[in-house]
């Protein structure tokens, strides 16, 4: 079986902020913190975890939009953050993103064609037929109607709207899409029209995707192999079939018990974990997980764990498995 093609490297990257709290001064938020991993050419790469985890802000550091505090982005053999201006605005036109709130992410003054062209004049580019012509194969390529073209944004149901944002990403003829929780602003319904539009497109235009999610039944439907963060770290990453029948870290067996069963008679015991989420200001020393964990140890409040592979394409960061084996994952059913 072949090997697949590693699209991005991403090596220790990490995003810093400085913010000034009041009483506190500057503080450092470390909002994703010596973060590695490969995105394979054609897969989708779901990338999960609660709300605050530094999801959102691992995405667009690796797009660039952040600079990183440290680390790279290594794209045909080249970290992309030591390109000129120059040579990033060309990269701009195969890297692109889709942002989670439609409503806030279109110019509510412009009209639909005019947002999806925007990219295309922005970059010079002249497709054959026009400009004009193309944005109405991008419209019917995401299931919208020609007479969409001329109105503006606050005229479309939010599902529509998303199909505009996608449509204005497809503009450049990208091959990486960041899809940041594409469809959690979404109705159940619109999203699975939208879940299954992304993968079509994916077939048809060879796509590779970061689908950035705290949906674990959504990027359980969509993704090759899935991440999980926690407080800028990644505890577990796996194929999506590893990561749902064989969690390893503790917090990953939590998050999954808190779906809830889609079969008949099928029971999940759910995981309660005490206390709250500390902020980035104030993360534990050691594994960012440990105040929480029902199975820390003493190691666990004050060394970081390094991911360990457990099996073929599932790494795990925790100390239960430094020694690989030493422990029996949980079993689970999807």
């Amino acid at each position: 079986m072949q090997s697949p093609s590693v699209y991005l490297k991403i090596k220790s990257l990490s995003k810093h902020f400085h913010v000034r709290q009041k009483g506190h001064g500057k503080r450092i938020l470390k909002a994703v913190d010596k973060v590695s991993l490969d995105i394979y050419k054609g897969e989708t790469l779901g990338l999960v975890g609660e709300s605050g985890c530094g999801k959102s802000t691992l995405g667009r550091t690796i797009l660039n939009l952040h600079s990183p505090t440290s680390g790279e982005v290594t794209y045909q053999g080249k970290n992309i953050f030591d390109n000129s201006a120059k040579e990033m605005k060309a990269l701009r036109k195969k890297f692109q993103i889709v942002f989670q709130d439609p409503s806030a992410s279109l110019n509510p003054r412009k009209t639909i064609a005019s947002i999806i062209q925007d990219p295309m004049i922005i970059h010079g580019m002249q497709p054959d037929g026009g400009r004009e012509k193309r944005v109405l194969e991008l419209m019917e390529m995401v299931g919208l109607a020609a007479y969409h073209s001329k109105r503006y944004p606050h005229e479309l149901s939010g599902g529509q709207k998303q199909r505009v944002g996608i449509a204005r990403a497809l503009s450049l003829n990208p091959e990486f899409i960041v899809c940041d929780e594409a469809v959690s602003a979404l109705d159940v319904s619109v999203q699975a029209q939208v879940i299954n539009l992304l993968q079509d497109l994916q077939k048809k235009l060879d796509l590779t995707y970061l689908f950035i999610s705290h949906n674990l039944n959504v990027v359980y439907q969509v993704s090759d192999r899935v991440v999980v963060m926690y407080l800028g770290q990644i505890m577990e990453r796996a194929t999506y079939r590893g990561l749902y029948e064989t969690p390893y870290h503790p917090y990953t067996q939590a998050l999954l018990s808190a779906i809830l069963p889609v079969e008949a008679g099928q029971k999940t015991k759910r995981i309660h974990l005490e206390g709250d989420v500390p902020t980035p200001f104030d993360a534990p020393p050691g594994c960012k997980f440990s105040s929480r964990c029902p199975r820390a140890m003493e190691i666990c409040h004050h060394q970081e764990p390094s991911l360990v592979e457990m099996d073929h394409m599932h790494s795990v960061a925790c100390h239960l498995y430094s020694a690989k084996g030493n422990d029996e994952p949980v079993r689970w059913k999807a």
